[in-house]
């Protein structure tokens, strides 16, 4: 068996953490290729390695000195080797590049690909694994297009067959030009890994334990999701749920290969699978999860005998398409429509566009609705459950909750619902009551009981 064990920057922030990794890859000898960020947040106030090399480029660039930025993420790694009793010649290292970086000599992607590039050293020799540079593996075209064919290619050819350590976050064009993927791109380098080596799974470890069904911070002690699809996950991630990168699904997903979120911290906690596999049971939850996000804006277009005028929705959003502006919901009635925005992409440019749709589509009103949260409820077996909706709405209506627009995708694994943005907590945690019997979130044999109770002749 193949596991893909990818350590994010919480599980790599000091040596401690370096411990807890080392008995989570001993406990499994399926646990053999690892992936690294960057060195993480050691607590409150600390900061991440990236983004103090982040600071060190824009000091360099801004000829101001960086010399205790350097400093303070040296003193990092050293203090790791150290207390680990690492022979790595860290300190050589890291001031040959300080010296380089000082220079200018450095291209950001280059400069800050070395906080990944130190962690994994240093991981390597702690357990005892071959480093392999992921410039070595990770191809990229000169566009920023990932080379999946070459990477597959490469990793075959080069991946020590006993295990490595990766450094996450980058990889490098055929000519040897180092490239970073996104922020929290080394999910991704995991994922690439897990497909180009064909992987039975892919561990995701943090410092959580996997998905919540809502935010704790808003509902008290949340169920954890034992299992997820993908289609959730994405659901989730897209409207505020932040645990997993996810562009990182996307080569797992074409592969069919599980992904588990979690703990490096509680490593005997289950965690949550991310798969499509069908349970067979009724021990599932009627939802996955809610969550959402604050501060989207609805511009209403309102025009007698709109629904005989051919091409009006068209002319509308190619004013947002002009004006670079991704619109995330279109409401519509019989003679109007709404299109719903993230504030922060019309914050410079909202009457711009409003004057443009006046002349181009010459509507007979148009309003605009600011603070508009939108809240996402998330389940795959709600799909063709009769009721679901009616117990939502319900219950935001017995909290004088006033919905502001409805929404549902097309494969009926979620509904959104529209409120103030004052009102945000206060409907999640009317939702989710909904859905839960004050313990845990109502599976589908607690419906199926209910049901037979509500109807005992059948």
């Amino acid at each position: 068996m193949i596991k893909i064990s990818k350590f994010g920057g919480s599980s790599v922030a000091d040596a401690e953490h370096f411990r807890k990794i080392k008995s989570i890859i001993d406990s499994d000898p399926a646990r053999r290729r690892v992936v690294v960020s960057a060195c993480g947040r050691r607590g409150k106030g600390d900061s991440k390695v990236t983004d103090l090399l982040y600071l060190v480029n824009a000091h360099v660039e801004y000829r101001v000195s960086c010399d205790d930025l350097l400093e303070d993420i040296g003193s990092r790694y050293f203090d790791i080797a150290d207390e680990l009793g690492l022979s790595y010649p860290i300190r050589e290292e890291f001031a040959t590049f300080a010296n380089q970086a000082r220079s200018g000599m450095l291209p950001t992607e280059v400069l800050v690909s070395r906080g990944e590039y130190f962690t994994a050293q240093l991981m390597a020799e702690y357990l005892g694994l071959p480093f392999l540079d992921a410039a070595d593996v990770i191809v990229f075209h000169h566009d920023g297009r990932l080379s999946m064919s070459r990477t597959e290619e490469l990793l075959r050819e080069r991946a020590p067959k006993g295990g490595f350590v990766l450094p996450g976050f980058y990889g490098a064009t055929r000519d040897g030009q180092i490239k970073l993927l996104d922020r929290g791109g080394g999910d991704i380098s995991g994922s690439i890994l897990a497909k180009c080596l064909k992987a039975d799974l892919y561990e995701n470890w943090t410092d959580v334990s996997g998905f919540l069904s809502a935010d704790p911070r808003i509902v008290e002690r949340p169920e954890p999701i034992a299992r997820i699809t993908y289609s959730e996950m994405r659901e989730l991630s897209y409207m505020g749920a932040s645990v997993l990168h996810e562009e990182a699904i996307f080569p797992v997903r074409d592969a069919d290969i599980p992904i588990v979120i979690k703990n490096t911290n509680r490593p005997q906690d289950p965690g949550t699978i991310i798969s499509e596999t069908e349970s067979g049971t009724d021990a599932e939850p009627i939802i996955t999860g809610i969550t959402g996000k604050r501060d989207f804006v609805a511009i209403h277009v309102m025009k007698n005998h709109m629904c005989d005028e051919v091409g009006i929705l068209r002319k509308t959003l190619s004013i947002f398409e002009r004006y670079r502006v991704s619109v995330e919901h279109i409401p519509s009635g019989i003679d109007s429509f709404a299109v719903v925005v993230q504030g922060k992409d019309v914050r410079d440019n909202l009457w711009a566009i409003v004057a443009d749709i006046k002349v181009e589509v010459s509507p007979d009103e148009i309003k605009v609705a600011d603070g508009l949260a939108l809240i996402s409820t998330v389940g795959r077996n709600m799909v063709g459950r009769p009721g679901v909706s009616g117990s939502l709405f319900a219950a935001l209506g017995q909290e004088g909750i006033s919905i502001r627009m409805i929404a549902q995708g097309s494969d009926e694994i979620n509904i959104i619902v529209g409120v103030r943005d004052e009102d945000f907590d206060r409907a999640i945690r009317a939702i989710y009551s909904a859905f839960s019997d004050g313990d845990h979130i109502l599976e589908l044999s607690d419906l199926r009981r209910e049901e037979a109770a509500s109807h005992p002749g059948i």
